[in-house]
């Protein structure tokens, strides 16, 4: 079913000094309303390859658009969309919004972001600067789940996944994106912290289990001496530059083999 057109709200061009990118703010029609989906590519040698970058719980926010930027510089056209558009066009966490922000996420579901998706591949689809075929996903924290859940609802067009410090990806939940996981044809990765009480050992280690059984393309990797959402440069007490650097890296060499 065609979606209607979607509507920018913010345009420009951004230079990282390594090359220049176009950016933009637009609306994403969907079955639940209007989807703000922060985009940037390189502004010459298109079309490029899509990488759809799922945010974290505390939301689409400026931290995370400096992540997309960085990755579109090395070649790649970047959505980011605000996955709790159903509920608020903006989410500025805070110490006392956790409680709020725990609403939001928990209203989620593997189902919705995978309806999400399907009208972000659309808007692409349709975009001169996007290229067609196989793309690639990217979640952090709560959007784990989501990447892995996508891979298995669009295995013709999702090459690859990656899950950083991902929650949620083994349970007994109806949904657990697990249990799909042998619809999945793209290459799985996994980026676990070494401390995280939200991905305790004993859920990837019975992840590795169920992916083995499937015969899944996957990696789990383990980056010792880190905590929950150490990506992430604004967390001062989480962050680890030399592990963040790592899983750029790896991310990178995902893209590059697989889009």
């Amino acid at each position: 079913m065609p979606l209607p057109p979607s509507t920018a709200t913010l345009g420009g061009s951004h230079s990282t000094g390594k090359a220049n990118v176009q950016e933009r703010e637009i609306d994403i029609a969907t079955a639940d309303g209007a989807m703000n989906t922060f985009i940037v590519h390189p502004d010459e040698g298109g079309p490029h390859p899509v990488v759809l970058f799922y945010m974290d719980a505390p939301g689409k926010r400026e931290e995370l658009h400096d992540m997309a930027r960085r990755i579109s510089t090395v070649g790649y056209y970047v959505m980011l969309p605000n996955l709790y558009y159903r509920r608020v066009r903006e989410f500025v966490m805070a110490p006392d919004r956790r409680e709020e922000m725990f609403g939001h996420m928990n209203a989620l579901s593997n189902a919705m972001v995978c309806e999400d998706t399907q009208a972000l591949l659309a808007h692409a689809d349709h975009d001169a600067a996007a290229r067609g075929g196989p793309v690639a996903c990217v979640g952090y924290c709560m959007s784990g789940p989501f990447v892995f859940a996508a891979a298995a609802a669009f295995p013709e067009r999702v090459a690859a996944a990656a899950s950083l410090h991902g929650v949620r990806l083994y349970s007994e939940a109806a949904d657990s994106p697990h249990l799909d996981a042998h619809k999945v044809r793209g290459e799985l990765y996994f980026g676990c912290a070494e401390t995280d009480e939200w991905a305790p050992p004993e859920m990837i280690e019975g992840l590795d289990a169920h992916l083995q059984s499937v015969g899944a393309n996957y990696r789990i990797e383990w980056y010792p001496g880190t905590h929950h959402g150490f990506v992430f440069p604004q967390r001062e007490a989480m962050y680890h530059k030399a592990a963040a650097e790592r899983h750029w890296e790896v991310l990178f060499d995902l893209f590059r083999r697989n889009l």
